[in-house]
């Protein structure tokens, strides 16, 4: 039997189940389209009915391969950590505020999701100071588990100073580079949710 989410509860993601997934699409006119790939995400959420969802997920560095490839792999963490840490030290950190659904009940009929999310990745924020724009689906299943479908877009990565002309030792090839690969792309994230049944408040 399905049961719906009335109030308060509590969501998790664990980053070891291995079926949620997180995918980066930059997809350049001018170059190639890339794809950094991870099922290591980890998220604690706070869902109500009234206020809507907040919280935060995370997904490590280290996790992240790019077009299952190595070299592509070992550019981006150097990209992303301008080579100022160690790749094993950063993490893409994700916190949500009002994220609404609508229906508001979480149930087996599938709920739209809208709201924001400020990132630090590696420890930088945005350099404008401004949030990324969450949509996607709810929809809790028949085991309980509650599943999300996230889409981030107009996601940029010059604005966290992620690429070549941030990091020490590419300067030489940022013209080169310049139009390979995107500055802006896609994040979709597929999310498998366990709700702790001792803080929900719930009905047949």
């Amino acid at each position: 039997m399905i049961f719906a989410i009335l109030a308060a509860t509590t969501l998790s993601v664990s980053p070891t189940a291995g079926n949620s997934k997180f995918d980066a699409i930059f997809d350049a006119p001018l170059g190639e389209k890339i794809d950094a790939m991870s099922s290591a995400i980890s998220c604690n959420i706070s869902y109500d009915a009234a206020t809507g969802a907040s919280g935060s997920c995370t997904v490590p560095l280290t996790s992240i391969t790019v077009d299952n490839e190595p070299t592509k792999t070992e550019h981006f963490q150097q990209w992303a950590t301008n080579k100022k840490v160690a790749p094993k030290k950063c993490n893409l950190q994700a916190t949500l505020s009002d994220v609404k659904a609508e229906p508001v009940l979480l149930s087996g009929k599938e709920s739209q999701i809208s709201g924001d999310a400020t990132f630090i990745i590696c420890g930088k924020a945005r350099t404008d100071g401004g949030k990324e724009k969450v949509t996607g689906t709810a929809m809790k299943l028949d085991n309980g588990t509650v599943r999300l479908r996230v889409k981030i877009e107009h996601f940029n990565r010059d604005q966290y100073k992620i690429g070549p002309k941030y990091t020490e030792g590419w300067l030489q090839r940022v013209q080169q580079l310049a139009p390979v690969v995107a500055e802006e792309g896609t994040i979709d994230l597929s999310l498998f949710a366990k709700p702790d049944e001792t803080k929900t408040s719930a009905k047949p």
